[in-house]
């Protein structure tokens, strides 16, 4: 065993203080881009970082938020990063029509966040959504999940009004829906309206996309494994550390790198993230947190093309590798954790 799987499986095992007498390892320092400004949403790789997981198996991360100006994805492909956290798998099966040589090499979310928010007791199935009068949905989520749920759950093109991330239109409107992720838009909701929606989780109902996925450049992948393999296996300790320890120090790195970001807003999102099974449910409750399976990348990408969202005959299998996860190192330590 090499001397970072070797430091990680004994973070697995015992507590973090036991690691203190560990000797340290040299130092690489790598750059993680995120995809928008730090939230209860990061929060493992933010754990990673301020427990220590990373450093016991190697490495100094520096993660790199992004935001509505910012592009780390394209900093990836420049080399000025070494990994990007992704949102669902529709941009790295996208990416072979370019050849762009993006790998996944984690998922942290068995379920993407988004959903569907209706007022309460407006409908009382997924289905009904449909019939609605109005359905708020940005110019992404119209090209990406909305079509398919037109061609998938029979919803109407013609119904879709443009969502602006300003929640007004909806709660003005009963006979409306909006998007928004489970871990942020109904909490900003209740907040502004004093209504609690209800929530329609769009994983549980058909969009089977991963999220929060790890990506790297083919390149870094052949030539640094090791370095994937710390990163890929300490972001998911530090999930686990996140969800079921002592997240204080996850936290308050998350609120130093973004002073808007209220407590009470972190506290909405972790119990989110638990509550909806965001990051451990599925195969990462066997595989542990990152897990990813053949079958489901083909799954998801067999109902994008029925839906016209990305073209048939791509060799999705370039997109990703299962080299670095699945072997539960998170288990043990969500285990102690929850004293199981």
């Amino acid at each position: 065993m090499s001397p970072a799987r070797l430091t990680l499986a004994r973070l697995a095992l015992a507590p973090l203080l036991a690691l203190a007498a560990t000797p340290a390892l040299a130092q690489e320092k790598v750059i993680f881009g995120t995809n928008w400004r730090p939230q209860a949403e990061h929060g493992g790789y933010y754990q990673a970082v301020a427990d220590g997981t990373y450093a016991a198996c190697g490495l100094e991360v520096e993660i790199r938020p992004g935001g509505p100006q910012v592009n780390n994805r394209a900093l990836l492909l420049a080399g000025q990063i070494d990994f990007y956290m992704g949102g669902n798998l529709i941009q790295a099966f996208a990416a072979l029509e370019q050849d762009i040589p993006f790998v996944v090499v984690a998922a942290d979310f068995q379920k993407e966040p988004q959903a569907l928010l209706t007022h309460p007791g407006a409908v009382k199935s997924f289905e009904e959504i449909a019939g609605l009068d109005k359905l708020f949905v940005s110019d992404l989520g119209y090209q990406t999940f909305y079509r398919w749920l037109v061609s998938e759950r029979g919803f109407a093109e013609e119904k879709r009004a443009p969502y602006t991330f300003n929640p007004a239109p909806f709660i003005a409107d009963p006979r409306s829906a909006q998007q928004g992720y489970v871990t942020s838009e109904p909490f900003a909701v209740e907040n502004a309206a004093g209504i609690k929606p209800d929530v329609w989780l769009l994983a549980d109902y058909g969009f089977s996309s991963y999220s929060n996925t790890i990506e790297t450049l083919r390149t870094t992948v052949e030539t640094r494994p090791e370095s994937v393999r710390c990163f890929v296996e300490g972001s998911a300790i530090g999930w686990a550390n996140f969800l079921y320890g002592d997240n204080s120090a996850g936290l308050a790195a998350i609120r130093e790198a973004n002073p808007e970001m209220t407590e009470a807003q972190l506290a909405y999102s972790v119990q989110a993230l638990k509550d909806y099974g965001i990051v451990d449910s599925g195969d990462a409750e066997s595989l542990g947190i990152g897990a990813m399976t053949e079958a489901r990348m083909a799954e998801f990408y067999a109902k994008m093309v029925a839906a016209g969202v990305l073209p048939a005959g791509l060799d999705i299998a370039r997109a990703y590798s299962l080299a670095f996860t699945n072997n539960g190192v998170s288990l043990p330590v969500k285990a102690r954790l929850l004293g199981q």
